[in-house]
This record gives C-alpha cells, structure tokens and sequence, in this order.
C-alpha cells in the first residue's frame, strides 16, 4: 500500500467512525434547575445515611481516671450541602463547615468517686467531598461506576455535667479526639456504600429491556457514558422497540439526531421519528394490525351499503348470498410511518381491506377488496413517565386492486368507511394507546407541567420533576421487591 493511500484512509476513519455511530432514538437531558431539586433530596437522604451510623464503645484508663463511653448515638445534623455537575465524570456532592450533634452516655472512675451520665458532644467543621462517577455498564444501564470521598472534622466539644464535671473536664480533650477520629473515619464508608449499592439500587428500576405488552419490547440500554458539562447531563438511550416473537428483527435508525438546546426547566426528552417508526415496525412484524369488523361491530347503514355497492357481485356469485352478514377485514399491508414537522406529528397507513359474505355454517366469500390509505394526526403527551399517543384521522382514500372503473363506483363508500374508521376504529386504537410506555426514569420520580415541542424529525418534552417520597423511601421499597404502582 501507498503512502498516498495510507494517509487517505487515516484521515477518512474519523468519518468512517462517525457513520458507524448508531443515532439515539431517545436522548434525556437533566439541567442545573433539575439538579437542585436532586439536591433537595441528595441531602435529606445523607442525612438519613450519616445518621445511621454506628460507633463503638470506648473503655480505657488515663492517670487516675477509668472511663467507659457507650450507647453513642448521632441525634442531629445541620449540613450545609451543595450537588453539582463535575465535567466529563458525573456528580459532585459537597458539604461546607457543618455540624453534627452526638450523645452518649458516660461512666467515670476517679480515685473513690464513681460518676456517671450523659454527654453532648459537638463536631464542628464538617467538611465532605464525594465525586461521584457516571457510566453505562455492559448491559447499557446508568450506574454509579465510581466514587472519591474525602471528609474532615475540625474540631468537636463535650460538656459534662454532673458532680465531678469541673474536676474532669479536662478529659473532654482526650475523649473528643478519639471520638472525632472515629467518626471521621465512619462517614465516607457510609457515603461509599449508599452511593454504590443503595443508589444504584434505585438506578436498577430505569427499564433497559423490557416488555411493552404481550407483542412488544422496547430497548432503552445507554448508547455511551453519560456526557456532563457545568450546566447539564446528557443521555443517549438506543430508543427501539422490537417484536418479542423475533427480537432480532429490528428496524434500522436513520432518522436525525435529536438536538436538545434548552436549559430552562428540570429535565427534556427527546425522541426522533426512529422511537416511534420502531415501535410501529415492530406492532406490524407481530400481527396487530389487523381487524375484523363483522355483526355487532358493523354500522347497520354501511352494511346496507355495501351490500348495495355489491349487489352485483353477489348476484354473479350465489343469490343466496344476499341474506348473508357482510363484514370488513382490514389488514395494514406495511409497517405504518411517522413524519414529525414543526406544524405536528402524523402517521401513514397503508393497508389491504377485503370485503366478504358471511354465509352460515359456510367458509367467507371474498366479494372485493380494496387499498386504503389513511394518515392520521398524532397528538403526543406525558403522565408521570409514560408516554401516549393520541390519532385523529385527517385523511382517507380508497381505491379498487381489480380496476380503475371498480375505483370509481367506490366513491360513495369514502365518507361511510372514513365514518366508520372514526367511530370503531380509532377508538380502539386511542384506548389501546392511551396507557402509554414507560420512559426511563427511576421509580418514584415523575414528569410534571410538561410542555411538548415539534421540530423537524423529533419532539422534545420540557418538564419539572416531581419525587412522590423520599429516596430512602424508594431503595426501601426496591429492596422489598415492590415496583412502582404508577407504572
């Protein structure tokens, strides 16, 4: 190989690169305003931790004094906390010049005079760094991968009280520093374990792959680590939804990127043409599209109709047939498209509708059939994490497979059938809808006052976040095997 030829295909592989990139089909953006309500939470959930922490006992002897420190308890903490981004790793939590409030009780030996009773102790100058680092494991999911503690205690008071508390107050000194070591070293531990098991706990409930319903899954594995800067975290989630029969058999993403530019509220989500395409692929791969609309289900004056539009047919094949029930069947000939502009979402439809005679204890008789082509609005929306659809239909034509003259005569049956479509059909479809698919957020957290923008190829969802308890609460509740009854 040339020289010339070498220094062409280095310069060609960062685009080659670049083209092999799979686009996410669902992108989340948590911004600072969004942080400062994790941080709400991030704090009463350390103070909940640090709270639980156990020392132990002190026993000992110092000149002519014996002492025994026991039941040592953390009774109140005032922290002054801040969380905030760190770029190119994930979090960053930080506590400033913080107190902490300890009690135990005291039993003191001096010469012949026993003493004994609680004690308040004061840890003054809290000082806690904690990095925490944000990745995907190897199954895509966001976990805490890694975390650097580093925390310090200025100083720490005891008061005692008590018959001999002048006479041995000078032992404080002795008993705060042993004390002050202890607990210094107790706190990153603490901070250590809730951050890599307790926390990641919590990030096990965002669905990677999961089940929709019977015929569907959807795939939210994370494409890349998580990307931070000073103002934001992003994600990028594969965003695809595949056939539980035949998981492999999967629509390929060439819609566009989505590009979030906003920072003013909590969280964004946002979806391209790819989420939605997918999951359509994926509902016709697994035979949903198909319906049966016979007897009860069949408008008594499109019946009529087409028993009149067929009187022909039905003449040519058997005159018995004229009794018989006449039903639709209506089946989507390929997977249905979505086209998502700044004016609003629609979805194609393309499909096969055959007309038949139902004739008692006897096989259907096929007296047309016909290709209806149908695009129906889509209007998008968000409750709690989940995510609906609702169709409108806008536009409807039919026309004959068998010839442009059959085509003609079918004219009159567009305003029925669209009616029909109007009044059984997509009710049907916006009930099915309606309940929606999960996004990937934790249990317990949900979207609220939402706003939904259209661009040219995706939509974006603005929302604030809302925590139904506390994340105690939460990794309890995942601990005891409950899931969230929002879902």
């Amino acid at each position: 190989m040339g020289v010339y030829a070498t220094v062409t295909i280095i310069l060609l592989l960062p685009f080659v690169a670049k083209m092999t990139e799979i686009p996410p089909g669902c992108k989340i953006r948590i911004t600072s305003r969004g942080l400062e309500m994790l941080k709400y939470e991030t704090q009463k959930f350390v103070e909940q931790e640090l709270g639980n922490i156990t020392m132990p006992e002190m026993h000992g002897k110092e000149g002519r004094f014996q002492y025994s420190i026991t039941d040592v308890k953390i009774t109140e903490l005032n922290l002054t906390a801040d969380l905030s981004f760190q770029p190119t790793a994930g979090l960053l939590f930080e506590v400033h010049n913080s107190s902490i409030t300890i009690s135990f009780q005291r039993r003191i030996l001096y010469w012949f005079f026993y003493d004994e009773g609680p004690i308040n102790a004061s840890a003054e100058g809290v000082n806690i760094h904690t990095a925490l680092d944000l990745a995907k494991d190897e199954l895509g999911r966001l976990k805490i991968s890694n975390v650097t503690c580093d925390a310090s205690i200025a100083k720490m008071r005891a008061k005692f009280g008590g018959t001999l508390g002048r006479v041995y107050d000078f032992v404080a000194t002795f008993l705060t520093t042993g004390m002050r070591f202890i607990l210094n070293q107790q706190i990153c531990p603490a901070l250590n374990h809730a951050a890599l098991v307790l926390i990641n706990q919590l990030l096990e409930t965002i669905p990677v792959r999961a089940e929709v319903d019977k015929y569907v899954g959807i795939d939210y594995s994370l494409l890349t680590d998580p990307v931070v800067t000073g103002t934001s975290l992003d994600m990028d989630f594969r965003g695809m939804f595949y056939n539980l029969q035949n998981e492999k058999d999967t629509l390929v993403n060439y819609a566009v990127n989505p590009i979030v530019r906003e920072y003013d509220r909590m969280i964004y989500l946002a979806l391209s043409e790819y989420f939605f395409d997918s999951g359509l692929y994926s509902y016709f791969k697994g035979g949903v599209f198909r319906m049966h609309i016979s007897n009860d289900r069949m408008p008594k004056d499109l019946e009529m109709l087409l028993r009149t539009t067929y009187f022909g047919a039905i003449m040519m094949l058997n005159p018995a047939l004229m009794e018989a029930p006449i039903s639709l069947e209506l089946e989507v000939t390929s997977a249905p498209t979505s086209t998502i502009k700044t004016s609003g979402a629609s979805v194609a439809v393309h499909s096969g509708v055959r007309v038949l005679a139902l004739p008692p204890g006897k096989a259907p008789v096929q007296l047309s059939s016909m290709t209806m082509e149908s695009k129906f609005n889509a209007k998008v929306s968000m409750r709690g994490k989940r995510l609906s659809i609702h169709l409108d239909l806008r536009r409807f034509k039919i026309f004959s497979n068998q010839s442009a003259l059959e085509s003609l005569a079918l004219i009159p049956l567009q305003a029925p059938l669209k009616t029909m479509l109007q009044i059984t059909v997509v009710p049907l479809i916006n009930n099915y809808t309606k309940r929606g698919v999960r996004i990937p957020l934790p249990d317990g957290i949900d979207f609220i006052e939402e706003v939904v923008e259209y661009h040219n190829g995706y939509i974006i969802v603005g929302a604030n976040l809302h925590f139904r308890s506390g994340l105690r609460e939460l990794i309890e509740r995942k601990q005891a095997g409950e899931t969230d009854n929002s879902d």
